[in-house]
């Protein structure tokens, strides 16, 4: 399988970006065998009974940071892209310093001198440039005053937008470039099927009786990285946090309806934790999940059992909650193991994320987005929504 297997033609106008005025009033098409159009508020009454929707709930940071040596100046931007040799969790709880793998962008403007930034009269941030690190540098953070890097970013950045915006971010975006259940600090992009939710679709889930879970994936920039040109298999998944806890473990176990998952990064988090699982089962290593383990693990292992080995070694070891990293890559001949389904925008061309939709559907994506471009659906992160059922 090779990148031009996965491309179809998307002008840019079709690209959303800015959110309509009310989330939940974009489009939903779903697909279970035939296309059908709906609007997304009227999700509720058309999933499955006793259907459990399992969300991501990791929170957007202002990941943008823009230092400028002289008024007028070109900044130079600071992109945070992953804490480096620390857990995300950790990272945003630090104190006056911390390191962090970055992109840099007017590169040539910063030489070997710190950059500094001052925001309020007890709070400095200096960034000092160190060695090459994958997409970019290593960059050292301090900072004055007794904040938390957390703090520290939402006091000084910008909410990074994808690049395919084309735009600065503004005041809006740092509101709707969020779920409405967000909670955990740590991505530097949203998990944007789940922008489309409102109060009252979730109090319209909740009174025809479906669940809701959340998890954790703290999603990083490495989603908007293209295939390459060639074979798939050479493109380098990126890695990702994911919070393998206790209690969503039990409440995913418990539940015997069907289950959907809410985004990419939420299928991609409980189909992960499958191989964790399985892996635990095969070798006895409880460890991270590289990109091509789920093709040369035991198929035959279901995901109840590999979830009950999960939660009975977090049990057995005392842990309430372990941050791991994935970099499974999801791909067509991939079976799901963890959902019926997924709720999901529409992706872009020769994406690794269009790569798990075909996984799911098959062909079919082509008649799915043929359908959505015909009908003026709206295309990637503030674009409409679509409900697919998987094949089996």
């Amino acid at each position: 399988m090779k990148k031009s297997d996965f491309i179809y033609h998307l002008p840019q106008e079709r690209i959303a970006t800015h959110p309509l005025s009310r989330r939940d009033e974009s489009q939903l098409l779903v697909f279970d065998g035939t296309i059908q159009d709906h609007q997304f508020s009227q999700l509720p009454h058309l999933l499955p009974q006793r259907s459990q929707l399992i969300f991501n709930n990791t929170k957007v940071i202002k990941a943008r940071l823009r230092f400028t040596k002289t008024e007028g100046a070109k900044p130079i931007e600071v992109f945070c892209l992953n804490p480096f040799e620390q857990s995300v969790e950790e990272a945003m709880e630090a104190k006056n310093e911390i390191r962090f793998e970055c992109m840099v962008g007017n590169l040539k403007r910063w030489k070997d001198h710190p950059l500094h930034l001052k925001l309020n009269e007890d709070l400095t941030l200096t960034a000092t440039k160190g060695e090459r690190s994958g997409q970019g540098f290593i960059i050292s953070f301090t900072w004055t005053g007794s904040y938390t890097f957390s703090e520290v970013v939402n006091i000084a950045g910008q909410i990074p937008l994808p690049p395919y915006m084309n735009r600065d971010a503004e005041e809006e975006d740092v509101e709707r470039y969020q779920t409405v259940y967000a909670s955990n600090n740590g991505s530097v992009a949203a998990p944007t099927a789940g922008l489309h939710f409102t109060p009252k679709v979730f109090q319209d889930l909740q009174h025809l009786g479906h669940e809701r879970l959340e998890l954790t994936l703290h999603v990083g920039a490495g989603t908007f990285k293209p295939l390459g040109d060639g074979d798939i298999s050479a493109h380098e998944m990126h890695a990702e946090e994911i919070i393998v806890s206790r209690q969503w473990l039990k409440n995913y176990l418990n539940h015997e309806g069907p289950k959907f998952a809410v985004g990419t990064t939420s299928l991609r988090t409980l189909e992960s934790c499958h191989w964790i699982g399985v892996k635990l089962m095969t070798t006895g290593r409880f460890e991270n999940l590289g990109q091509f383990d789920a093709y040369e693990l035991d198929q035959r292992i279901t995901t109840f059992q590999a979830y009950s080995a999960l939660l009975d070694h977090l049990e057995s070891e005392g842990i309430s909650s372990l941050a791991l990293q994935t970099q499974l890559m999801i791909r067509p001949g991939y079976s799901m193991k963890s959902t019926q389904g997924i709720i999901t925008n529409f992706h872009q061309p020769g994406s690794t994320l269009l790569l798990l939709v075909s996984a799911g559907i098959g062909e079919s994506w082509r008649d799915v987005y043929t359908h959505a471009m015909a009908n003026k659906y709206r295309f990637l992160s503030y674009g409409d929504s679509s409900l697919l059922y998987f094949n089996r």
